[in-house]
């Protein structure tokens, strides 16, 4: 018995999938079988065909980040951001009031939040400090007990990377719980995929998205990549039609050989421009870098970052407050903007070092 049937919810075995108009004929010239209209509406600016449904999966995106990430087209499922990726799994692994899964916080908040809609409870195994790794050992053992486990890699909020044979240690011996490695921010670190590892590691799944490099955040879509019955596993229970036509379209765009070049190109520019935020809070007195960041964005502690984040967004910059989170007293998040953007920002650093307001407090 695979880990897959075996960890997923047992009702699932039996669940038919909806069998979309679209789903059962993707081809034909003369639609009469989805009870659409036969009038595209004039909407200005929109696509054409709006009148029609689009398909569940489109060949064209899935073989693309297929490509991309070096796996087969049938290991992979496009859905509605890597958010929609977690909340599937929840749903086809975790029974409600029954499972658990893990986390190593500070983390991405939706993996918690997620799971407690679902009333699935939830097992806090924080990452140790100053190099932000997860506790090995307390997480293997918290796993056995667990259906998922979620590890953020590259972190959001930390920036900080799991070392890579950490990472893979966590997956071998997880070897009865699924490890959801979230790669979000993947691109702008110098990490290699963990898609490499999903032929030798049946209990692994992928999350990656188009909202971050691609820059593609408005159009909500990422990717569930993982072993063929995983995806078919989920499909069972994804929407009949998860992305709209304009994402797809939007999706395919971005995601074609050259314009994954163009992307690399762009996150080269963000990594200048990160280095050089990097650089300037690391020579500021009262600023800490929480971590080498190995993502679009950093993390800061400074005692007085409420009131930074005040002075900030009155001048028009906005920034995430990220103290909330477990172990992150008085921190800040600064993604890392355009050249213009950055130059504006660090000039209103500057101007708050220098204000009244900062001395005040100092005082």
């Amino acid at each position: 018995m695979s880990i897959i049937d075996r960890l997923q919810r047992q009702h699932l075995k039996a669940l038919t999938p909806y069998a979309s108009a679209r789903r059962e004929a993707q081809r034909g010239s003369c639609w009469l079988n989805a009870n659409e209209s036969p009038f595209a509406p004039s909407v200005e600016g929109a696509e054409t065909q709006l009148n029609r449904y689009p398909d569940f999966q489109s060949l064209t995106l899935n073989q693309q980040f297929a490509d991309y990430c070096g796996v087969q087209p049938q290991q992979l499922l496009s859905c509605r951001g890597a958010d929609e990726g977690i909340d599937l799994l929840l749903r086809a692994f975790c029974e409600p009031g029954i499972d658990r899964i893990v986390i190593t916080s500070p983390t991405y908040g939706m993996y918690q939040i997620a799971a407690q809609s679902y009333a699935v409870e939830v097992v806090d195994v924080p990452l140790q400090g100053p190099q932000w790794q997860p506790d090995c050992d307390a997480v293997i053992a918290a796993a056995k007990s667990a259906k998922l486990v979620f590890l953020c890699q590259p972190s959001n909020p930390l920036g900080a990377a799991i070392e890579a044979e950490v990472l893979e240690h966590l997956i071998r011996e997880c070897d009865n719980t699924m490890v959801v490695v979230d790669e979000a921010y993947f691109e702008f670190s110098d990490q290699q995929s963990a898609t490499n590892w999903l032929q030798k590691y049946p209990n692994l799944v992928v999350l990656r998205t188009l909202s971050k490099a691609f820059a593609l955040a408005g159009a909500r879509c990422g990717f569930v990549v993982g072993s063929a019955e995983l995806i078919g596993l989920l499909s069972k229970i994804l929407a009949p039609y998860p992305l709209p036509v304009s994402s797809l379209r939007q999706a395919q765009q971005v995601t074609a050989p050259a314009a994954i070049t163009a992307m690399q190109q762009r996150v080269s520019l963000l990594l200048q421009q990160r280095q050089r935020l990097q650089q300037w809070f690391s020579q500021q007195p009262g600023f800490a870098l929480l971590s080498a960041s190995e993502t679009n964005f950093l993390l800061v502690a400074h005692r007085q970052s409420a009131t930074i984040q005040q002075y900030l967004a009155e001048r028009g910059i906005v920034v995430r407050n990220q103290s909330k989170q477990p172990g992150l007293p008085a921190c800040l998040r600064f993604t890392v903007g355009s050249a213009d953007e950055n130059t504006q920002l660090l000039a209103a650093l500057a101007a708050y070092q220098n204000s009244d307001q900062c001395m005040g407090e100092v005082q």
